[in-house]
């Protein structure tokens, strides 16, 4: 995976009104840090930050940040987002080596049409969207895709049946469901009289009532 380059503003003051200024100016406050580095608070322009991160690895695209003074090679994480526009405010970029095998999360998508699910009025529910991968910064896949041709009614698609590339490894249960072929949902006739049984007893509650009111009403006048 080739890295994108991105230019940091290092030296950014600190504190609530400094971090309101630049976000104004349109630029996104971070801190790099990792690998016995002292932190250093910087700063990366919020357009080309999310043109980065919109390449085809998405949060793992390697970003290597130039500072002026040096680069480093690094990953984005920890992304703080605004409650209501969901925007990026907060970054952390964490250093990292090409040679030295790291976490990752890698979206899972399914492929294939599930047929025997679908002629049986059934449903492929995904239980799993990311999987936790552990790999070289450079042999992170950008997604897992996972065939899901032969998956019945009932059936499981699991992590055993991810192809995962050479060097990737995950530690996660290679038993646990990626997508279930769920079974079609029916409503009996029965379970509809009993609904409308319900109704008619609420309509005769109600109208008793109403009698009683009226009677006493009467006797009044």
């Amino acid at each position: 995976m080739a890295e994108v380059v991105l230019a940091a503003e290092v030296g950014r003051p600190l504190g609530s009104r400094a971090v309101r200024r630049l976000r104004r100016e349109g630029k996104i406050p971070g801190v790099i840090y990792g690998h016995g580095t002292d932190p250093v608070p910087v700063a990366v322009v919020a357009r080309e930050l999310r043109a980065a991160l919109n390449t085809e690895a998405g949060a793992n695209q390697l970003l290597s940040l130039d500072t002026g003074s040096g680069t480093f090679l690094t990953i984005a994480r920890e992304m703080q987002r605004h409650p209501v526009a969901q925007t990026v405010t907060h970054i952390d970029f964490v250093i990292v080596r090409r040679d030295e095998v790291i976490s990752a999360d890698v979206p899972i998508t399914l492929v294939g049409e599930a047929l025997e699910v679908q002629h049986g009025d059934g449903l492929v529910e995904q239980q799993m969207f990311t999987l936790p991968i552990r790999a070289l910064p450079g042999a992170i896949p950008t997604v897992l895709e996972v065939d899901i041709s032969a998956l019945t009614i009932g059936g499981q698609v699991r992590v055993s049946d991810i192809s995962l590339p050479e060097g990737v490894t995950t530690e996660v249960d290679v038993e646990s469901a990626i997508a279930i072929g769920q079974p079609p949902r029916v409503v009996t006739a029965e379970g509809e009289g009993a609904e409308g049984e319900g109704e008619e007893g609420a309509a005769g509650e109600t109208a008793e009532p109403t009698g009683e009111a009226s009677d006493s009403t009467g006797g009044e006048g």
